[in-house]
């Protein structure tokens, strides 16, 4: 009565995971613990390389088109491609095709140490390998006519002594099915017992509320209105001469202004604008030229918000002077609009012809 039922089902673990498996007999990949329990890959790398194993022969796996699978940036699945290659599960290569171009060869391994081995013994480097050595296995879309294979499980030995799997091409079946190999040992198969039926909470039935009305976006703040390009008060032929020669030569001293005919034209009445209000020429051409952004696009455009946004004030007006005319009786200089008498003159002019108030 104390022999132990080896018969019964074992009893399931009170925590950690339970795996409730199905007999799969068609639509599966065989995947090496070499790969799925690798202790120095990322997750990425891992998840991708078990991508890589389940597709066809031919199949693109190149960066954009993976990115445009996935919802990971091009930079980490560049990344991750970097680690397969650095553990051996992925091999690119560069080879010249016809009309002196080159493609990419791109080998997938699910036993990376035993495809070392078998290049250190003389294999060729780059061999068409079998379709059941390869791990770029993919499912069948229809079912399978040939009976299921049981999967396959291997023990986990060390990898200096692991023979090198020699299998045969002959017996492998058209459609390929998916595994994950287990490191336990092979046992036999147990009946597979119903799994329970869960109960769904009641909040799951509830149905998910409405979407609500989508938020607009806050309209963006009005733009402030272009200055526009000044324009001389007193235009003359000389005044728009000098300012046209002006902006044709700034590519001697700023070699990134180099205008064409059309926009001298258009920039014409504001540099005379500038030299109108007293502006010389240099420090135009300074004001205008000095620090410009990098890289400089549209040299024009530059000009123009310069020419408008940093002219300078036009002069104050200019005080009248009253001239300078001689006495006619002293010949002395006075400030007067007419000729005539200074002051003293015409004072002692009028004490003369009248009697004088002080008595003098």
């Amino acid at each position: 009565m104390d022999t132990q039922q080896v018969s019964a089902p074992s009893r399931a673990p009170s925590a950690g995971v339970v795996h409730i498996n199905i007999r799969l007999t068609d639509g599966y990949t065989v995947i090496s613990n070499r790969l799925s329990q690798h202790r120095g890959l990322s997750l990425l790398a891992i998840g991708l390389g078990t991508y890589i194993q389940s597709l066809p022969d031919g199949w693109r796996i190149g960066v954009k088109a993976l990115a445009a699978r996935f919802p990971e940036s091009e930079v980490r699945i560049a990344a991750a491609l970097r680690e397969l290659e650095q553990h051996g599960f992925l091999r690119r290569t560069r080879e010249r095709v016809g009309g002196g171009r080159l493609a990419t060869r791109t080998e997938s391994y699910n036993h990376p140490e035993a495809a070392v081995r078998g290049r250190g013994r003389g294999r060729p480097a780059a061999p068409v390998v079998p379709a059941a050595a390869r791990a770029v296995l993919v499912a069948a879309a229809g079912p399978v006519g040939g009976p299921a294979p049981e999967p396959v499980r291997e023990p986990e030995p060390e990898p200096a002594r692991v023979p090198e799997p020699e299998p045969e091409p002959a017996r492998v079946p058209e459609s390929v099915r998916v595994a994950v190999l287990e490191s336990e040992p092979v046992r036999a198969p147990l009946p597979e017992p119903e799994p329970e039926p869960v109960p769904v909470p009641a909040a799951a039935l509830v149905p998910a509320p409405a979407p609500g009305p989508r938020p607009v976006p806050t309209p963006t703040a009005p733009r402030k209105p272009r200055v526009p390009l000044p324009a001389p008060q007193r235009p003359t032929e000389g005044l728009y001469a000098a300012a046209a020669g002006l902006l044709a030569g700034l590519h001697r001293t700023a070699p990134l202004f180099l205008l064409s005919e059309e926009d001298v034209r258009g920039l014409v009445p504001g540099v005379a604008a500038w030299l109108e209000r007293g502006a010389r020429p240099d420090a135009v051409r300074a004001a205008i030229t000095d620090d410009p952004p990098v890289p400089l696009r549209h040299p024009a455009k530059l000009l123009r918000h310069r020419l408008a946004t940093l002219i300078p004030p036009p002069p104050s007006a200019a005080v009248p002077v009253v001239p300078l005319q001689n006495c006619d009786d002293c010949d002395r200089a006075f400030r007067s609009s007419a000729p005539g008498r200074c002051r003293g003159c015409r004072d002692a002019r009028a004490c003369a012809d009248e009697p004088c108030p002080t008595g003098a």
